[in-house]
Order: structure tokens, then sequence, then C-alpha cells
């Protein structure tokens, strides 16, 4: 079962239950990034949203993921990687 994606993830400076279950997302966020697919086809396809319904929603969820996603692979991934030597 996946988890319900928040309109905003956690913006804490620590990775967050969120993150562990949403690090498939954030991987596939850092993708369409380096493809540079557009943000509507990516709320649509990967954030479960319809920019075309809620666009200023959909736009917020992309922006906000797309951001925690980055933080992961820059600071956040050493969080995990202190968790699983202990």
């Amino acid at each position: 079962m996946t988890s319900a994606i928040a309109d905003q993830p956690p913006t804490e400076p620590s990775v967050a239950d969120y993150d562990r279950a949403h690090l498939k997302l954030y991987l596939r966020l850092l993708d369409a990034d380096a493809e540079r697919a557009p943000w509507e086809d990516v709320s649509r396809l990967l954030l479960d949203i319809d920019p075309t319904r809620d666009r200023e929603r959909a736009r917020l969820r992309y922006e906000t993921h797309l951001a925690r996603a980055r933080w992961m692979s820059e600071q956040g991934y050493l969080d995990l990687l202190r968790g699983s030597l202990s």
C-alpha cells in the first residue's frame, strides 16, 4: 500500500517517517526534473493531483516535494545512512 501524498512534505531538518515512506517518489521526482518533464505531468502522474482542477495546490505540492527530494539527496540521506549503520 502506498502512503498518501500530503500537500506539503515535512520541513524539519531530519528525515521523517513521511520521507522514508516516499523515498521512491522523491527519486522519481528528481528523475523527472532532470528530464525537464512538465510540472503539470509530474503532478498528475506522480503526485496524484490534477493541475487542471486545482492548479495552485498542484503547483505547491510539486514544488515542495521536489525541494524535499533535493534536500534528501543533498543532506537527508546522511540520516538514513547513520540509521542503517547503528
